[in-house]
């Protein structure tokens, strides 16, 4: 095992994708979930299925201070899931001390790494983010991003770049990374 590669030896096994949005998450970990034949949970489906509206409604309704709190809950019924799962979680779900450390307890956490500029074009189109909604999308997204990067970096066990990188690659890259 090479210095920069990791066994998956949480307790679950599960392999945990984290980073910003646009990262590719999602997609990456669906390919993930195919390619080693486990199951993909999202972490923003589970959050929108408990509150049983979508993640924009909770935002607007009850502000970000009660999305975290469900996040966070959802991170501990997580915790109780004993069969191994590729999970891809929301970009804010590090933000808590309490989140990373359950998040590195459960498994492998693999920060996605994504710069400015791939996430303005990734997410040109995308409305549906509410922390993005108003003002300068440029100046938000850098100005996140920037305050998110260390703790994601403090979540992870390992970082993949994803910049100019197709989903295939990074998949494989994680899974040669995990020696999986």
């Amino acid at each position: 095992m090479g210095e920069n590669d990791i066994r998956n030896d949480g307790p679950c096994g599960h392999i945990i994708l984290i980073g910003f949005m646009g990262a590719g998450k999602s997609t990456v970990g669906r390919i993930l979930s195919r390619k080693l034949s486990l199951p993909l949970l999202d972490t923003d489906a589970m959050i929108e299925e408990k509150a049983q509206m979508p993640i924009s409604r909770i935002f607007a309704r009850k502000g970000e201070n009660a999305f975290r709190e469900t996040e966070s809950q959802v991170l501990k019924d997580l915790l109780q899931r004993r069969e191994p799962a590729v999970i891809s979680t929301g970009g804010g779900m590090p933000m808590r001390e309490e989140n990373r450390q359950l998040l590195r307890s459960m498994g492998t956490v693999v920060y996605l790494r994504v710069e400015p500029q791939t996430v303005i074009k990734r997410l040109a189109s995308d409305r549906s983010r509410p922390l993005l909604q108003g003002g300068d999308r440029q100046e938000k997204i850098t100005e996140l991003l920037k305050q998110r990067e260390p703790l994601y970096a403090d979540a992870a066990h390992i970082s993949v770049d994803t910049d100019s990188r197709r989903p295939e690659k990074v998949a494989d890259e994680i899974r040669k990374r995990i020696n999986l």
